[in-house]
């Protein structure tokens, strides 16, 4: 207090003022490098694709492939059908309509930033991109097999292409490199956000309720399971360890999870962790969709995960930096100009 008083006799109030806010703003730069430092050791960035990559033949045929209603049984279906440019990659209904004109059993997850996911679907039950896609064509894109598919993509004037982005196979158009061409797109989805700006170094890409939400996402053990560069995407974790999920997201029946590919009963009401980017533009949420709003999904989570309520401000404040994670949707997620046969592609 006599120092305080002595400055005030000296310099004014008014110098005083300026010096403790210069005094403040230097405390909450500390506060930014050792909350980014404690964020750098659980994420990770991510790094927007350069165009180079995106003028691959590869990715360019991907790019085709994943916006054409005529590779499916139906003519009416595309990859594109359920992962819609609009939701950022998702689907804002709770399960998609295949080939066949059936619904699918689990909510459509996000094509954006998937592949290095380090398994892919709720169940973690394609082990890639590839694998995923090579599978589609007789699942969701209704084909009757995988020799259908290599005569439809013949006969739609794929062929050239094929050979463009697969010069060393002898059979180029195959089940398999229709696989790799679709994971080779899908890998240029790639979404930097402003969280990746702040982990970076700059302070002012979240705003002050943003690093709260942070700091209250780790610290209250959602970063256990939400970590790495896309938090999330890469465990496969029981949803509800304190508590039957169905009792908190009224889920109108009871999904058991990887239990229905591996029958180990470890395995029952296991799913695979879904990232956290481009969460805020991703509803509805869970396997099911069955909760359509994020900050009841947020405390749902803490709910049957955590065994805890949180706060009306933390949760207010981890909404807000969830949404810190939105990135711009990929301008090439968009049907090509031109596809196979040399007529010009509709933009669905």
């Amino acid at each position: 207090m006599l120092v305080l008083e002595c400055m005030l006799r000296r310099a004014g109030i008014a110098t005083v003022m300026a010096i403790l806010v210069g005094l403040g703003t230097v405390m909450a730069v500390g506060d930014d490098t050792k909350l980014r430092d404690e964020a750098n050791g659980l994420f990770g960035t991510l790094t927007a694709v350069s165009e180079a990559a995106i003028e691959g033949p590869d990715v360019k045929l991907g790019r085709a492939l994943f916006w054409d209603t005529r590779v499916s049984g139906d003519n009416k279906t595309a990859c594109a059908s359920c992962h819609l440019s609009a939701d950022w990659g998702t689907d804002r209904r709770r399960f998609s309509p295949d080939a066949r004109g059936k619904l699918t059993s689990r909510h459509s997850q996000t094509v954006f930033n998937a592949m290095s996911q380090a398994s892919l679907r709720w169940t973690g039950d394609r082990k890639s991109g590839a694998h995923q896609a090579e599978k589609s064509l007789t699942g969701s894109m209704g084909l009757a097999s995988a020799e259908t598919a290599v005569l439809r993509l013949a006969k739609l004037g794929y062929e050239a292409a094929f050979r463009a982005a697969y010069p060393d196979d002898a059979e180029p158009v195959s089940p398999a490199n229709y696989g790799r061409a679709l994971q080779a797109y899908q890998a240029t989805l790639v979404t930097p956000a402003p969280f990746d700006r702040f982990l970076a170094g700059d302070d002012s890409a979240l705003t002050a309720q943003q690093k709260a939400g942070l700091k209250a996402l780790m610290n209250s053990g959602c970063a256990d399971c939400h970590h790495g560069a896309l938090l999330g995407g890469g465990a496969i974790e029981k949803f509800g360890l304190v508590k039957d999920y169905w009792t908190a997201t009224g889920s109108d029946k009871v999904d058991v999870g990887r239990f229905e590919v591996t029958r180990d009963e470890t395995d029952r009401y296991k799913f695979r962790v879904p990232m956290l980017r481009n969460i805020a533009k991703t509803a509805p949420y869970f396997h099911d969709g069955s909760v359509a709003k994020l900050d009841e999904a947020v405390q749902i989570m803490a709910d049957v995960q955590l065994g805890q309520r949180l706060s009306d401000q933390d949760a207010a404040a981890i909404v807000s930096f969830l949404e810190s994670l939105t990135g711009e949707v990929p301008k090439h997620f968009s049907p090509p100009t031109a596809r196979a046969g040399g007529r010009t592609s509709r933009n669905r």
